[in-house]
């Protein structure tokens, strides 16, 4: 009787682990330190519109955000659209202890150099903001500058990871290391931007 009673209890107990651990399996994914994510209402720490911060930077609390499923898209309001010509592109050359910086036009591709490197400019965007999967810009100030770019080592893309549509480089010094292009060579990083006329 006893043994009976143990194994029902300890079938019930398996149950209810697997139950737990699947609910666990379904719950999406928290993304933290998205440059600028926007925060639902309410959300504490900093003020409205402001870009999340690393988990642990003094005096900041870490974030937590859900990033929706499916493909983002990069929309230019009107108010951005055609008022930017060019990047200015900082390439670091790691082994010679070099940097040089390039003017790229927007929507145009650059061979880096002295490497088989090539990037693909894609959109700036001046205030940067992640809204869903839309990526796009609040405004027309440099708040917090973004370009996209795809980056082939020879006629392989390798930032960002193959199948994505754009990577972004950031020119605020506090984003330049998220998500970043990584190459043991080069390292690759916004400066600024042009505005047209």
């Amino acid at each position: 009787m006893q043994k009976k009673v143990m194994v029902v209890a300890c079938t019930f107990a398996l149950l209810l682990a697997a139950g737990a651990c699947k609910q666990k399996q379904e719950q999406p994914v928290p993304q933290t330190n998205i440059p600028g994510q926007q925060m639902p209402p309410g959300q504490p720490g900093m003020p409205p519109g402001m870009p999340p911060t690393q988990p642990g930077a003094p005096g900041q609390p870490g974030r937590n955000i859900m990033i929706p499923k499916g493909e983002t898209r990069v929309v230019v309001p009107d108010a951005v659209k055609g008022k930017w010509k060019a990047v200015v592109l900082q390439i670091d050359d790691k082994e010679a202890n070099k940097s040089a910086d390039y003017t790229v036009n927007l929507n145009s591709d650059f061979k880096v150099p002295g490497s088989n490197l090539k990037i693909s400019v894609g959109e700036f965007l001046p205030d940067f903001r992640m809204n869903g999967l839309d990526i796009t810009s609040t405004s027309n100030e440099p708040n917090n500058p973004a370009v996209g770019v795809r980056i082939y080592e020879g006629s392989k893309q390798v930032f960002p990871a193959p199948g994505k549509k754009w990577g972004w480089l950031y020119a605020r010094p506090e984003f330049r290391s998220m998500h970043p292009f990584e190459n043991p060579k080069y390292g690759i990083v916004l400066k600024s931007a042009l505005k047209k006329g």
